[in-house]
Formats: C-alpha cells, structure tokens, sequence
C-alpha cells in the first residue's frame, strides 16, 4: 500500500511539473517560392524539410526537391489523348497515388519511378475531390461528388492495389446539391481507424467513421452553407477529440463570417470562433506539430494566417496566396499554388 502511495504521489508531482506549452508570437513570415512550370498544385504529400511530392493540374506527378529542384515528374496520359487534372495525392510509405477530377476519374499509382492506372470511374457527375491513407497505410478513403444521392467514396484494403467504391446503402444519404471541395486534398482527415470528411455546398456536415468507412454517423456545422461555393474546405484533428474546420464562400473570399469553427467532442458539435474576423476564405487549415493544439496555419488565395490560441484569434501574417500547407515538423512546411512550391521555416 505504501509502494502505492509513492507511486501515486510521483505521478503527481510529474504531471504538475510539465509545462504547458508556451505558443509562439508570429507577426510575419518569409515564404520561399519555387517555380513549376505550367501547373496548378493542390495537393503535396512532405517527404522531408529538403523535398516534397506533388500532384497537379496538367497531369503531372513529381518531387521537388529543394536542392535539385524538380527531380521527378512523371506525365501519364488516359488511352494516350486525356491529360488527368489531379488534386489529390495519397503515400503509403512505398508508393504515392494521385487522383483526378472530372469524367473519367483516373487513379494512378508511382511506384519506383513508373506509374500505373489502379482505378478508374466514368460518370458524367463523376468528381474525385481527395485521397488518403489510413496511419496503417493498408487502408485507404476517397471521397468525391454525389453521382447517386450519397457521397461517392471509394476504398482499399491492400495497400492500394485495388479499389472498390461503397454503395449508397451504406452511406448517409445526401441533400441534392450538397458535395466537396477539391482545393487542398485536406477535406479529409484521418487518426487511427478513424477518419472525418467535410462537405459543402447546400449542407456543410461531417461525415465520421470508426471503422476505415464500414460505418457512418454524421454531424451538422454552423459553416455558411446553402449555395454551391459555400461550405467547408479543410478539416484537421490535433487529437481525437478536438479539431478545426475552415471555408467560406470561394466566390467571396473577402468575408469572414462563419467559415471557422472548432470541436472538443470528437466532431459531433462545432462552434465558431473569430466569427465576422479575421481569417476570411481559406482553402487548408492545419495544426502545427508539437504545439499541443494551440498554433494553427491557415492559407488560402487570400493569403496566410496564424492561430496561437487554438484557433480562437488569428494574425494575417502573409498576403501570399497558396491553396495547401503540410507541415515536416514544428518549424518546416510546404505549400502549393498556382505554379509553385512554397517553403516556410518559422524561427526556434
């Protein structure tokens, strides 16, 4: 019993003796642009703080490298005429997957340099919006654009070899008009076996499963919906229970009301913050590793913001436009826009 006093008083006196975390003060940021030629990049997979992968607008597949700048770019062509337009880019530690949007979808996998089609879908409403693995990187989700009266998401339990798109009767059905956003591959979100995905357009939910997409609840936002820009773009869990969901209104980008808000519960309730403030439209939001949930990064065409709070207020600290962010570690991140690569090293 006295053992397990001590022990008991130990544990006490380590859990009162760590530190919260002290957030940073940013007031403004250096972003170092790199040019790629002819391309609208969405969606970056980070590999390390000297390179990153990519997937783009004009078909293109490939790895920057900060030393050799462009040292991979892989060009795969649909019946040697369909150029895919990607925005989706997935890892699963051996091999990276990219997927298109627009009829046909076109999944295509790169494995030790040459690519290879694993999936593809014709539909006339056909919209691949994102792609990700699960932490096992033996499952995997897609999600894109209704082509029934559900979400259209498909998946794979074999490490991407093959994929199989869910029947709507396993789905919550959805309203007509509500969909996704193909703007930074981050309207998934992914811990453990659980992933969350973020909708828009005339509903703005949440689409959550425990157990890599077998089964579904959904949840309700206060996020601007309504009308086919509108709705939720990015979504990012610092832990299983608190996350942050980020929009607005793409044909708006100046206005800033409801189009933040955070969750403590897992993603079954929201609440806004900084509403009818600063940050306005934005594409990707994502935690900074390490920080325990108090820094954010948010970045859209409109520019780049920051959270030290866990998104309670926010600081414009770039005018810079980017559509994506990924973060290496707590002070190296990548970002994507229109014809570039962009790196931020925040200071220790």
């Amino acid at each position: 019993m006295k053992r397990f006093s001590i022990l008991i008083l130990a544990a006490i006196i380590l859990i009162s003796c760590q530190t919260p975390y002290q957030p940073r003060v940013i007031e403004s940021v250096v972003i170092k642009s790199f040019h790629i030629e002819n391309t609208s990049i969405r969606a970056i997979q980070v590999i390390d703080s000297t390179s990153v992968a990519f997937a783009g607008s004009n078909g293109i597949i490939g790895i920057f490298s900060e030393d050799e700048k462009l040292s991979q770019a892989h060009f795969p062509s649909y019946q040697d005429s369909i150029k895919p337009n990607f925005r989706s880019i997935a890892f699963n530690g051996t091999d990276y997957f990219a997927l298109s949007i627009g009829n046909p979808a076109l999944m295509y996998k790169l494995s030790d340099g040459k690519t290879s089609l694993v999936y593809s879908e014709k539909n006339e409403k056909v919209f691949y919006d994102s792609v990700h693995f699960f932490e096992d990187n033996v499952h995997a989700i897609a999600v894109g654009d209704p082509t029934e009266n559900c979400a259209s998401i498909i998946v794979t339990e074999d490490r991407g070899k093959t994929w199989r798109k869910l029947p709507c009767s396993s789905l919550p059905i959805f309203e007509e008009g509500e969909a996704f956003f193909a703007a930074s591959n981050t309207n998934i979100k992914i811990k453990g076996s659980t992933v969350w995905i973020a909708s828009g357009g005339k509903k703005a939910r949440i689409l959550k499963s425990n157990d890599y997409g077998k089964t579904w609840e959904v949840y309700n936002t206060p996020i601007v919906q309504g009308k086919g820009p509108q709705g939720i773009y990015s979504i990012d869990f610092y832990d299983m229970n608190h996350g942050i969901i980020v929009g607005g209104d793409y044909s708006k980008p100046l206005e800033n009301t409801a189009n933040k808000a955070i969750t403590s519960d897992g993603g079954e309730t929201w609440t806004l913050v900084s509403d009818a403030q600063n940050p306005n439209y934005k594409s990707c939001v994502q935690y900074v590793p390490g920080t325990q949930g108090q820094e954010i990064f948010a970045v859209g065409k409109t520019g780049v913001s920051f959270s030290n709070d866990a998104g309670k207020t926010w600081k414009e600290i770039s005018k810079e436009g980017y559509y994506a962010i990924q973060f290496v570690n707590k002070n190296t991140a990548w970002l994507s826009g229109n014809n570039k690569i962009g790196k931020l090293v925040l200071k220790q």
